[in-house]
């Protein structure tokens, strides 16, 4: 199994929909010892900041475990900055994480990205690890 990267609509569609493919790779992530989630200062702010989001109307309980988990589980990274071109800027941070760590960035958004082997949507990542 690979080192991975979740982009924050996979860790929130997987909090708003359990038993949905975004849902499967969080379990994944959280249950398998091959399975090594790699994450930045700047995710772990972007997670924090959308699950509060009140709209989502997750219970802080759930908010606060899902932080818990990935801090616990995740390995911290400072990475790399690139200078290729995104759509939006703030995805970068996904990018620049992933390339450092020579991981799978797992994002519901693909189009925001370059097409590059090592970016895949979350079908496309069950398809090809057998999740």
């Amino acid at each position: 199994m690979p080192n991975i990267v979740i982009d924050t609509n996979v860790v929130i569609s997987a909090a708003l929909t359990p038993h949905g493919n975004p849902a499967k790779i969080m379990k994944a992530v959280y249950e398998k010892e091959e399975l090594q989630l790699y994450y930045s200062l700047g995710i772990l702010d972007e997670y924090e900041g959308v699950i509060s989001r009140p709209y989502l109307k997750l219970p802080f309980a759930d908010r606060a475990t899902i932080i818990d988990r990935i801090k616990k589980i995740g390995i911290l990274i400072d990475p790399n900055p690139s200078e290729i071109p995104l759509p939006d800027e703030s995805d970068r941070i996904f990018y620049d994480t992933a390339k450092t760590a020579g991981a799978i960035l797992v994002t519901g958004n693909i189009k925001h990205f370059p097409t590059e082997i090592f970016i895949l949507s979350p079908q496309e990542f069950l398809e090809k690890f057998g999740i």
